[in-house]
């Protein structure tokens, strides 16, 4: 295998360093840089992505690194601008509430219902991940190179609240409805 094969992964955890300058620039609120960080992590995100599926270096590791490198930048970004006051604390809390459930959640199910190699999210969890990621890169443009709206943010903080809870409310009912035909069918496998 080439060491070429490695890059999406190198690039990802490259993401995962760059936090530590991200957060420290929002926490000394020269959000201008932190904007250009999140923007060439942005980037970053997509050529990882575009290189693993190219030429095929898609790997277990990638699979595990890219989106936990996402969730990472997003929930560090959500948690300054919170303490910040910049974003409501309840949007925090639940943006925080829903991974934690969809991460138990995803755990119970593969150590005590049945193995998954790899659970692709869902379409609306994509739209959410977009709508968090847009407030994000918003908010640090507002409060260094050009300013919206207030309605706008307003409006993008409503709309991460309402597709936060929905593609909660989705993972719930889809893994929930999953685990309860996969537990039927493995009591009728185990009766004689």
């Amino acid at each position: 295998m080439s060491w070429l094969s490695y890059l999406p992964n190198t690039i990802t955890i490259g993401r995962i360093l760059a936090m530590i300058p991200l957060v420290w620039f929002m926490l000394e609120k020269q959000y201008e840089y932190a904007f250009y960080i999140a923007i060439a992590a942005g980037f970053s995100d997509m050529l990882d992505g575009f290189l693993a599926k190219t030429f095929g270096w898609e790997g277990w590791l990638g699979g595990v690194l890219d989106p936990l490198a996402d969730k990472f930048m997003m929930l560090c970004c959500f948690m300054v601008f919170a303490v910040q006051g910049i974003i409501p604390n309840w949007l925090l809390i639940l943006v925080l509430a829903r991974d934690i459930i969809i991460i138990t959640g995803a755990t119970f199910y593969h150590f005590a219902i049945i193995k998954v190699d790899k659970a692709k999210p869902s379409l609306l969890s994509k739209f959410n991940t977009a709508i968090q990621i847009l407030l994000i890169v918003v908010l640090l443009s507002h409060y260094s190179v050009y300013q919206f709206n207030q309605v706008f943010i307003d409006t993008l903080i409503y709309l991460v609240t309402f597709f936060t809870v929905s593609s909660g409310l989705h993972y719930i009912y889809y893994w929930g409805r999953k685990a309860v035909v996969e537990s039927d069918k493995m009591v009728h496998e185990r009766k004689p």
